[in-house]
């Protein structure tokens, strides 16, 4: 079938696998070309391997580092005639590129909060990889059954307190405007919590702890955000950041067991805004994305997830490096975006965006472009009027 496609609100409805193949084929090759990392995993566990940071990551150790990968997510198979999410397509190529160098590659897909999915990961590393070096912590989803409860939280993006009105751009109609976001209750706040905080992370943690599957020395990450004053009352300041002081938390517990257990470390990493599947539903966001985006490149500043992972491993976590943390104990490689030079041209552009400079003003074509490729369109040199099979198994 040909495969175009179908946008409805912040989601594609559609994914190309062979976009997906390219897209992932350039993290690997962008990875490659930077050169091996050393002292990097040797066997690594992620979390939310299928998309986004964790897929950056996964990239990063494997041809970064030669890692044997063990990676779980949670995406919708193909069928003989509907496409799979981006991230089945997106692990299938993995997957094929590693095992073609020589790598271990192991795939399990299902709900990550879930008892069931940590007990099948941990007889996967037992069987076939054992302790792991390196745990990534990337999930992104909008609900979690709680495991022990059974009770089904579902996360708000909201702002806590009052209410918040800001600029939005409605990124596929490109018109701006005005929004405001009433505030969360509480309930919705420790919803929020109990799917996006460090919870969970601790349970897998400490289930590795328990089967003896983590290796001496071991390194746990989680990925965070912190911003600029424009987002901070709906993501730093709202549910989401209540969630996130509570992964940090969660890094904090892990760091000082890690350490107890043969001298490991967690921390949390505060990334760049990047379009995503998330980000792209949160009001505002896109809007600073897209004038982010114009600015960075223009100064040759702008990375994708794949890049900034790679920048991650090789200039922080290992080749040899120390950590350089900030005053509340995370890594920075958002340190190009919070460069004084670019929030201040942020803030300079931020209250003159109308629809009508919207293409002047801001990088939205790219915003627009980028959001395509998390689904395997627009990527160079796709045939995207070429018939293609969307039904991939992944073995």
């Amino acid at each position: 079938m040909i495969i175009k496609p179908k946008v409805r609100g912040f989601v594609c409805v559609t994914a190309h696998p062979t976009g997906c193949a390219a897209h992932v084929q350039k993290q690997i090759d962008h990875v490659k070309a930077k050169g091996p990392i050393q002292g990097g995993p040797k066997h690594a566990l992620i979390i939310g391997a299928s998309t986004g940071y964790g897929l950056g990551s996964r990239i990063a150790a494997a041809f970064g580092s030669q890692a044997a990968t063990l990676g779980v997510f949670f995406e919708r198979p193909s069928e003989e005639d509907r496409p799979a999410t981006p991230g089945w397509y997106n692990t299938i190529a993995f997957t094929n590129a590693a095992r073609a160098a020589g790598l271990y590659v192991g795939n399990l897909n299902g709900d990550a909060f879930s008892d069931d999915i940590k007990q099948q990961a941990l007889a996967m590393l037992a069987r076939d990889m054992g302790p792991v070096d390196l745990v990534v912590y990337s999930l992104a989803s909008p609900r979690r059954t709680h495991p022990r409860t059974g009770v089904v939280h579902k996360s708000a993006l909201k702002p806590m307190g009052a209410s918040y009105t800001n600029k939005t751009v409605d990124t596929d109609k490109g018109i701006v405007s005005s929004v405001t976001i009433e505030p969360a209750n509480e309930l919705e706040a420790a919803d929020t919590v109990a799917v996006m905080g460090g919870e969970d992370w601790e349970m897998w943690m400490q289930a590795l702890h328990a089967a003896k599957l983590l290796a001496p020395g071991a390194t746990a990450i989680a990925y965070t955000y912190v911003g600029p004053s424009h987002t901070w009352p709906i993501y730093r300041d709202g549910t989401i950041g209540r969630a996130k002081i509570d992964l940090e938390r969660a890094a904090r517990a892990i760091d000082a067991q890690l350490k107890a257990h043969g001298g490991g470390r967690a921390f949390i990493s505060v990334n760049k805004a990047l379009v995503t599947q998330a980000s792209s539903a949160i009001p505002v966001v896109p809007l600073y994305i897209s004038i982010l985006y114009k600015i960075m490149k223009a100064k040759g500043l702008h990375e994708g997830c794949g890049e900034q992972m790679q920048r991650l491993f090789a200039t922080q976590l290992y080749n040899g490096n120390q950590l350089n943390l900030d005053a509340d104990g995370r890594v920075r490689v958002d340190d190009w975006e919070m460069r004084l030079d670019i929030q201040q041209a942020v803030a300079e552009i931020w209250p003159h965006v109308t629809t009508e400079n919207l293409a002047e003003l801001t990088d939205i074509v790219g915003y627009r472009a980028e959001f395509l490729k998390l689904f395997g369109f627009g990527v160079a040199g796709v045939n995207y009027d070429a018939e293609v099979e969307p039904h991939i198994p992944l073995t």
